[in-house]
């Protein structure tokens, strides 16, 4: 979580990518590598039936390493500038804006962190997703501090 003063004030929540691309990429050859080789072994002794398992397991495995290859990037950005408040979710290549009047905007947060949004002229607004329930709460604190001076 990074958070900006220059003009205004502005917070930026990331995933936490604990492995690179490559990383992934070699980490998904190691394993394909080990259990192709396992399924063959098998398959040589008499076993044949469990070479299509274990195509169909790194086929499900491919698509979970898939998966989160394609979410690493996602980012939720909130902005505070002048009397607008800005939220920018970008989530699997796709991007989409909201944008409230900062006056009106009002902080809605559960006791324990668990949700957190925002919410003007009816319209309500899940922020925070990206963070655990602490962060949440501190997102909440500081927003509050920011849009309303408390």
């Amino acid at each position: 979580m990074e958070v900006e003063q220059a003009a205004g004030f502005s917070l930026v929540a990331k995933r936490n990518n604990s492995l690179s691309s490559t990383g992934r990429l070699l980490v998904f050859a190691f394993i394909f590598v080990v259990s192709v080789g396992i399924a063959l072994a098998f398959a040589v002794l008499g076993a044949w039936l469990i070479l299509p398992f274990a195509g169909l397991e790194m086929l499900v495995l491919y698509l979970a390493f898939r998966y989160i290859d394609r979410h690493a990037g996602d980012y939720e950005r909130i902005a505070i500038t002048g009397g607008r408040v800005e939220v920018e979710f970008f989530e699997g290549g796709r991007t989409r804006r909201h944008e409230f009047t900062s006056c009106w905007a009002q902080i809605v947060v559960d006791g324990d962190g668990s949700r957190l949004a925002l919410r003007s002229h009816g319209r309500e607004l899940e922020i925070g997703r990206l963070g655990d329930n602490a962060q949440r709460l501190d997102i909440a604190r500081e927003l509050k501090r920011q849009l309303h001076g408390r």
